[in-house]
């Protein structure tokens, strides 16, 4: 088991990518965090991935919300290993009717709460001086821009910059910082996309969802189990020589 004696926290870890994330860290022998702000969720999957998963509330975006997560962390297990940040949310419209309110909403979780959670437990891994492994979640739509998704594209573009500075600033202290850059995912939060693309595209409600899953090169949408692998990988000693890279999961779609 490649993460045998680790302690991991996996922001929105509830469902999704995260959940997946976090059943294969228990399954290589991590302890993990489900740390997501819907407390309940984030109970229900830790009761489904038994006793070496914990369920802690979070908001990203309040620090005293991540304080109290790492603090939860450290006192039930002692250390922080490793780190994904995974939370996030979507928004999208014309670059005419972006709203300041769309916009802050968008960036206080997807690069000011990844910011400060990467910060704030890189702090507790200098101190415990043991080095660590953050991997933050990007997003293909962080390579390129989209007509409708400028706020999104541009918040995980951010992200992928704060990784590769990040990861330069942090490996002198033997925590590795990496990403990973999903495609297009079959998650629940595709209902939410494909109805927007619907209202701006006037498209009928799954075509969307259908066209982009036909243009993967795989030839399907990815589905959350796809990214584990390399979650695991980045989270491993495997990894150790791997800085400041954002690694594409997404079927072929980007190429850099």
């Amino acid at each position: 088991m490649r993460l045998q004696g680790k302690t991991a926290i996996i922001t929105g870890a509830a469902g999704g990518i995260g959940a997946a994330i976090a059943a294969a860290y228990v399954k290589e022998g991590a302890r993990v965090a489900i740390a997501d702000i819907s407390h309940e969720a984030a109970r229900q999957t830790a009761t489904v991935l038994g006793p070496q998963a914990m369920a802690v509330h979070l908001d990203v975006t309040s620090a005293t919300s991540r304080q109290a997560t790492i603090e939860a962390c450290l006192g039930t297990w002692g250390g922080i290993d490793i780190l994904v940040n995974n939370a996030a949310i979507f928004d999208m419209g014309p670059v005419l009717e972006i709203s300041e309110k769309s916009y802050d909403r968008v960036f206080a979780v997807n690069v000011k709460g990844l910011l400060f959670m990467l910060q704030d437990c890189a702090r507790a891994m200098v101190t415990r001086g043991k080095g660590g492994k953050i991997i933050n979640m990007a997003s293909q739509a962080g390579r390129r821009g989209e007509p409708l998704v400028a706020t999104y594209c541009a918040s995980k573009a951010a992200v992928i910059s704060i990784t590769q500075s990040a990861g330069l600033a942090l490996i002198k202290d033997r925590i590795n910082v990496n990403g990973i850059a999903p495609g297009v995912v079959d998650t629940p939060m595709w209902a939410e996309v494909d109805a927007l693309f619907a209202k701006y595209e006037h498209r009928p409600l799954g075509e969307k969802k259908r066209l982009v899953g036909e243009a993967v090169p795989y030839g399907r949408m990815g589905r959350p189990e796809d990214h584990v692998g390399a979650a695991v990988f980045l989270a491993s000693p495997e990894s150790d020589y791997v800085v400041a890279q954002t690694l594409n999961v997404d079927g072929g779609n980007w190429m850099s």
